[in-house]
Order: structure tokens, then C-alpha cells, then sequence
């Protein structure tokens, strides 16, 4: 059974993170930023929580939650937002995505977190978001920079 893990990233890997932002068709490129912007940004702001995604040894995807999002309900608090979240070409639609959510959902149920939020594109061949609503999220019919936001109770 592949065994999948949330690593940090560090000058090890930082490079072959980095290019998995690579191996997405040209939709997919527009649906979500590369991991080096995303990396970047991370270490400028104090609420970013990020990991590269392994399996087995080698990593094959990246996550970012912003562990302390101002602009959700205050009734919603505390909640966390999904920023950033991609898994290469190669190990999409063989459900790494899925388990990596169950970490994640897991993960913030026991810290006491209420909701987990996402925003995505509504495209359907290229983004997300059926994928986020199979998952359990819901649509709340707010929109975020030309993306759908929505949300999940934990």
C-alpha cells in the first residue's frame, strides 16, 4: 500500500517541489499558483501553514492552509482556509488528492477548527471544483476574486 505523508520543505526538496507546478496541463497552471510563488509567499506571511505531499519517498504534490484567515465569518472562528493545494499530473485521479484531505480535515478537527474553506474555479474540465464538492465542501454562493468559495464543517 503507498504510503502517503505531508513533509516540510526544506533545501532538499525544494527544487523538485518547485517543478512539480510543471507537470500541470495549461488549465490546470491557471487554477492554482506555482509552487515557488507559493513557497515564497508562505515565508512572508506568519499564518501559513505549507507542505510538499509524498508518496513513498518522492514528493508528488503541495498544500497551503492559511491557519488564521481574517476575512470568514467571526461566528465561523476558528476556521482555516485551504490556499493552495496541487498534485502532479502523473498521481491525479488515483485518489492521493482524497487521502491528503483526510489529513488535513483530521488534522484541524483535533486542534478544534469549525470549517475548512476553499476557493476555486468553477471550470469543469480543468479545476477543482466538482472534486471539492465530491469531497464534502459545499458551494456558498460567495465569490473571491473570480472564484467559488466553499466550505466545509469539521
Amino acid at each position: 500500500m503507498p504510503h502517503l505523508t505531508l513533509e516540510e520543505v526544506n533545501m532538499d526538496n525544494l527544487f523538485r517541489v518547485c517543478k512539480l507546478s510543471d507537470t500541470l496541463s495549461p488549465g490546470q497552471q491557471k487554477c492554482v499558483a506555482p509552487n515557488v510563488y507559493s513557497i515564497a509567499q508562505a515565508h512572508f506571511y506568519e499564518h501559513a501553514w505549507f507542505r510538499a505531499i509524498y508518496l513513498d519517498g518522492a514528493p508528488i504534490g503541495f498544500i497551503m492552509v492559511d491557519i488564521q484567515p481574517s476575512d470568514l465569518p467571526p461566528e465561523e472562528a476558528p476556521s482555516v482556509f485551504l490556499w493552495r493545494f496541487m498534485i502532479a499530473r502523473d498521481f491525479q485521479h488515483k485518489g492521493y488528492g482524497r487521502q491528503v484531505l483526510d489529513i488535513i480535515t483530521d488534522k484541524y478537527r483535533k486542534e478544534g477548527k469549525k470549517y475548512l474553506y476553499v476557493s476555486c474555479e468553477m471550470d469543469e474540465e480543468e479545476g477543482p471544483y466538482q472534486f471539492y464538492l465530491n469531497y464534502g465542501f459545499k458551494d456558498t454562493g460567495v465569490m473571491d476574486d473570480e472564484e467559488e468559495v466553499l466550505k466545509m464543517k469539521l
